[in-house]
C-alpha cells in the first residue's frame, strides 16, 4: 500500500497527518525505537552545545521533546520550537509548562521554510526526524543556516539504512511492516506509520544529505550512524 502523496499535496498531507496522531505520537515513538530516540536526541544536544546564556531553536518540535533536552544546557536564556502542526505543540505543552512559565521555552508555529526568526537568532539548532517530511531539503537547510548566528551549531538527526545487508533487511522488515502495526495499536493511525517508513525509503543518504549541508553554506559538515546504522545525526556550523 502506497501512502506517499504527490509533491504539491504533501505539506498539507504531512500536517493532518501529524495532527492526527499528536495525542498517541509520543508513545508510539518509545515503542518503536525501543526507547533509543530519547538517547539519540541527547547526542544531537551534545553536538550543538548550546551556551548557557543562549538560544536555541528546534525545528519540527513536535511535542517538544528536543526543548527538554536544550533547556538542560541553556539555563539562563531561551529555548524555541517551531512547528506547522499546531496540534503537536498543544500535545507537548504541559511537557514544557513549567519552562514556559519562566520564560525558559515557547512553542512558535510556524513552517520549516519560512522560519518565523530574523537573520542570525540562534546560537544552536536542532532537528529530529523532520527534513524527509519537508517538500524542499536545501531550502530547509537554508532557512536554519539563515536563522543561525556566526559560530552556531545545527545538527540534524534523520532515519538511515544499515550498511550491512542483513541489517538493512531486518530493519526494512522492522520498519515497514511491523512499526505500521505498533503505530496502529498505540496511535490509531496505520495509515500514518504506513508514510513514516516510505518517506524514509525515498529520503536521500547520509553521504547526499551531508552535501546539501555544505551546499545550503553550513561547513565542516559530517556525520555519523547510530542504532545499527538505523540513524544518522548530521552535524554542522556557520562560519564566524
Amino acid at each position: 500500500m502506497n501512502v506517499l502523496p504527490p509533491p504539491e499535496a504533501k505539506a498539507a498531507y504531512v500536517e493532518q497527518m501529524f495532527a492526527r496522531i499528536a495525542r498517541g505520537y509520543d508513545r508510539v515513538n518509545r515503542v518503536m525505537t525501543f526507547g533509543l530516540d530519547q538517547g539519540w536526541r541527547r547526542k544531537v544536544v551534545e553536538y550543538v552545545a548550546p551556551p548557557v546564556h543562549g538560544r536555541a531553536l528546534d525545528v519540527g518540535t513536535g511535542t517538544g521533546d528536543f526543548l527538554i533536552e536544550l533547556a538542560a544546557w541553556v539555563r539562563e536564556g531561551m529555548v524555541v520550537g517551531v512547528d506547522f502542526t499546531v496540534p503537536m505543540m498543544q500535545a507537548g505543552q504541559p511537557k514544557i509548562a513549567d519552562l514556559a512559565q519562566s520564560g525558559r521555552a515557547a512553542f512558535v508555529a510556524g513552517d520549516a521554510l519560512q522560519l518565523p526568526f530574523p537573520d542570525n537568532t540562534f546560537d544552536a539548532i536542532t532537528t529530529g526526524f523532520v527534513l524527509r517530511n519537508v517538500t524542499d531539503i536545501p531550502a530547509a537547510l537554508r532557512e536554519m543556516y539563515r536563522v543561525a548566528r556566526p559560530g552556531a551549531t545545527m545538527a540534524c538527526l534523520e532515519v538511515a539504512r544499515p550498511r550491512h545487508s542483513l541489517l538493512r533487511w531486518g530493519h526494512r522488515i522492522y520498519f515497514e511492516h511491523v512499526v505500521p502495526w505498533i503505530g496502529a495499536l498505540l496511535g490509531g493511525d496505520r495509515r500514518a506509520y504506513t508514510y513514516l517508513p516510505q518517506s524514509a525509503r525515498a529520503f536521500p543518504p547520509p553521504d547526499e544529505l551531508a552535501a546539501m549541508m555544505r551546499e545550503a553554506g553550513w561547513s565542516h559538515a559530517f556525520y555519523r550512524l547510530y542504532g545499527l546504522g538505523a540513524v544518522a545525526i548530521h552535524v554542522g556550523a556557520k562560519k564566524m
